[in-house]
């Protein structure tokens, strides 16, 4: 059975969910193999991560030569993996970074690539993704039919199912062009911890947009409640209610929760774009004629600030 590659998405160590999706994924059409880059110091505690929902190599990769510059570097290393292992796929998480990785990993093995796929299975020929296109008005089905099919894959499109694998550790010790190292880190400040999930990670996502007047005080209350993620739409961000960072839509994240629930958001195509894909999909809005509420499974005609805080009062007592 043909290895299937999947980046390891970590902080310092830390795995994220999404690799243990990926790994999940690869398992439906090959031998699930894990690229991690990173301390070295820290190899030994992911491969055990890892393996336990199926790695059955882990390529490790000191971060030496690649620590301190963008992504190009990644993007060498696992060119050179991919030249030694033949895999029949390489996944990677659906992130800014991880896309851009992607892009430039296609390009040296001249082969297909397909992004923010919400789903993929084993076909004829190769692994079939599926996209959710269009702002999320059609969803297409494709795959790669030149190369090493390369795919960068949505969080929460897979539920990672452990099962153990043999966690083989083969170290990589990769040659970095110069040309790669053209982009240098000079400084980064780490982002101050709010106790929530990750954005893009959440299974729930809670989002606030200019129905709010500013104030996401009931917004964070509900996405607390339920311990899930706080969004906002961009006119939001654009009124400087809320970072950037924040922002769902077209030009912000995309996010593809479980339960996505819409407050004070008209439901423009831009926003729909980056959060069509949610399983479930609740809306609080006084206007019944927003656009909206054409998307959702539920709806709510109704002040965010009134049914928020009753919601919130509601599960808060049901937890307890």
């Amino acid at each position: 059975m043909s290895e299937v590659l999947v980046l390891i998405d970590h902080v310092d160590g830390a795995v994220r969910k999404p690799t243990y999706e990926l790994l999940t994924i690869a398992k439906r059409f090959g031998e699930p193999s894990a690229v991690y880059i990173g301390p070295a110091g820290q190899a030994a505690d992911v491969t055990e991560k890892v393996k336990k929902y199926g790695a059955e190599k882990v390529y490790v990769v000191d971060d030496a030569q690649v620590k301190g510059y963008l992504v190009a570097p990644k993007a060498e290393v696992l060119q050179q993996v991919a030249e030694k292992a033949s895999p029949a796929a390489i996944l990677i998480p659906s992130t800014s970074e991880g896309k851009e990785i992607g892009a430039r990993l296609s390009i040296k093995l001249k082969s297909g690539l397909i992004t923010d796929a919400v789903d993929v299975q084993p076909g004829d020929g190769g692994p079939v993704a599926t996209q959710s296109v269009f702002a999320g008005n059609f969803t297409l089905t494709g795959k790669v039919t030149q190369g090493t099919p390369i795919i960068t894959v949505k969080p929460n499109s897979a539920a990672p199912e452990e099962a153990a694998g043999a966690g083989t550790v083969e170290e990589v010790t990769p040659t970095i062009s110069d040309a790669a190292k053209g982009a240098q880190i000079v400084a980064s400040q780490p982002r101050k911890a709010s106790g929530r999930p990750e954005l893009t990670e959440a299974a729930i996502v809670v989002a606030g947009g200019r129905g709010t007047g500013g104030d996401f005080t009931p917004i964070e209350g509900l996405a607390d409640a339920l311990g899930g993620a706080v969004g906002a739409s961009r006119a939001a961000v654009d009124s400087g209610w809320i970072a950037h960072t924040f922002q769902i839509g077209q030009t912000g994240k995309t996010v593809s929760p479980q339960l996505y629930v819409a407050n004070g958001i008209s439901g423009a195509i831009q926003h729909r774009a980056g959060m069509q894909t949610s399983k479930t999909i609740v809306a609080v809005n006084k206007d019944e004629e927003a656009p909206i509420f054409e998307l959702v499974d539920f709806g709510v005609v109704g002040d965010l600030n009134t049914v928020l805080p009753a919601a919130t009062e509601e599960i808060t007592k049901r937890k307890g």
